[in-house]
């Protein structure tokens, strides 16, 4: 019953305290894209960069959450939001502990997307598009999903019978093709820099 649920947030270490010992500003940056986009790889790249210049993030990804937490959930429509809300709780008690979170999910629609923002917060949240033509992301195919799911082995496929709903106005666009990983890191580091740094610093 929630009339016995009693939360003791306001008698915990604030926010602001976990950020002034990690000298940084966190941030839940929210990667969205096709399967096969490069979310994965840019994030742990993005992971990396940052823990090299000084800052302490953490990637949460779609194949880790979904085999532990969220492995009760199906890709149904219903099981996608219900995995993207989790998602979104999960990242926003690290912001609040003062860490920078990379989300990495493919999170296909606007309201979905909406969803995890409203959870974490419009302040805090920094919606990264991954754009990578279709074309591009099949050609690629790491996992051999576009293979199973042009052949009907795998349904309601984001992107090839399952829609995906670009963003319309991304805080930052990621154009992939063509690109190196390193050249798409950095275009993200430079965007988000002044809002990750401490002003103590």
């Amino acid at each position: 019953m929630k009339e016995n649920i009693h939360p003791i947030f306001d008698r915990l270490l604030q926010r602001s305290d976990r950020e002034q010992r990690l000298g940084q500003q966190s941030r839940a940056l929210w990667l969205t894209g096709l399967s096969g986009s490069g979310k994965s790889t840019i994030a742990q790249a993005l992971e990396r960069k940052l823990h090299n210049e000084g800052f302490f993030a953490q990637v949460l990804d779609g194949d880790n959450i979904r085999s532990g937490i969220n492995n009760n959930l199906s890709f149904s429509p219903e099981d996608r939001r219900e995995n993207i809300r989790r998602i979104a709780e999960i990242s926003k008690l690290y912001v609040n502990t003062g860490i920078i979170t990379i989300n990495s999910f493919i999170s296909p629609t606007i309201a979905i997307r909406q969803e995890a923002k409203n959870i974490i917060g419009a302040a805090d949240f920094i919606e990264v598009y991954i754009n990578t033509p279709l074309e591009v992301c099949e050609a690629r195919d790491v996992k051999g999903l576009y293979k199973k799911a042009r052949s009907g082995a795998i349904k309601g496929f984001t992107g090839i019978d399952a829609p995906y709903e670009e963003p319309v106005h991304p805080d930052i666009e990621v154009e992939t093709d063509g690109q190196s990983i390193e050249e798409s890191v950095n275009t993200i580091y430079q965007h988000i820099i002044k809002e990750i740094t401490s002003s103590s610093n």
